[in-house]
């Protein structure tokens, strides 16, 4: 499962990078838990002669890894984490049922499928998912004006449901196109053009974001020194 941490469609305008509060080690160790672990796996496996159901199978097991390293060093799991095993321990077991590797393929598919409506679900509550995302990955005085945004800009806040609805709808376009490919392609393909698939769709939803937050005026919003009270009315 490709969790993207840092790829929330909410980027950090401030100028400095020691400003943005990112971690990019803990963004590259995602990537290649989530990313480039389970294909290296993949091929690799293929590449001795292991079949494609087990095969995929054990290059699964990568992002439970990562999350299971991350568990050990933060000594908590957090929702994201716990929702990635329990959607993949289910698909896994469906898998393990039938010992199809299609199935083994389309699997992924639940877990991008659940993640775009959680996306876009959570914009019924107070904090959307993506703006929880955004604030824990920066510097406490940045997360704090995201926070503030959010309740008192009326262009902030609409830029942050239209950015979830638009990563929302890359996920659930993915699994339905994961699914399609799981079943019509070659197997030994599939891992490989998932990902690709995944990358191009999320990069249009952020495109498409960066683009609206410039021309809205929500991206300049988040540098410092800059008042949002003229966006405070009907910001919720």
């Amino acid at each position: 499962m490709t969790q993207f941490p840092n790829g929330t469609g909410i980027p950090h305008s401030e100028p400095e990078p020691a400003r943005t509060g990112t971690s990019w080690p803990k963004t590259a160790w995602a990537l290649a838990g989530d990313v480039v672990m389970p294909l290296v796996a993949f091929y690799g496996l293929r590449g001795v002669g292991v079949n494609q159901w087990l095969a995929l199978l054990l290059a699964s097991l990568a992002p439970a890894a990562t999350i299971a390293v991350t568990w050990v060093h933060q000594r908590r799991l957090d929702p994201m984490g716990t929702f990635v095993i329990a959607a993949m321990t289910l698909s896994l077991a469906i898998a393990l049922v039938t010992g199809d590797p299609r199935t083994l393929l389309a699997r992924e598919s639940w877990i991008t499928g659940l993640f775009g409506l959680w996306i876009i679900c959570s914009l019924a509550t107070s904090r959307p998912f993506l703006l929880d995302i955004a604030i824990k990955l920066s510097t406490p005085e940045l997360a704090d004006r995201l926070a503030r945004l959010w309740q008192h800009s009326a262009v902030f806040h609409r830029w942050i449901r239209t950015t979830s609805l638009a990563w929302g709808t890359a996920f659930l376009v993915d699994a339905g196109a994961r699914i399609l490919m799981a079943y019509t392609l070659p197997v030994d393909t599939v891992p490989l053009l998932s990902v690709i698939l995944l990358i191009a769709a999320l990069a249009l939803a952020q495109g498409s974001c960066l683009i609206l937050g410039r021309r809205s005026g929500a991206l300049r919003l988040l540098k410092p020194g800059t008042s949002s009270a003229p966006q405070a009315e009907g910001a919720r």
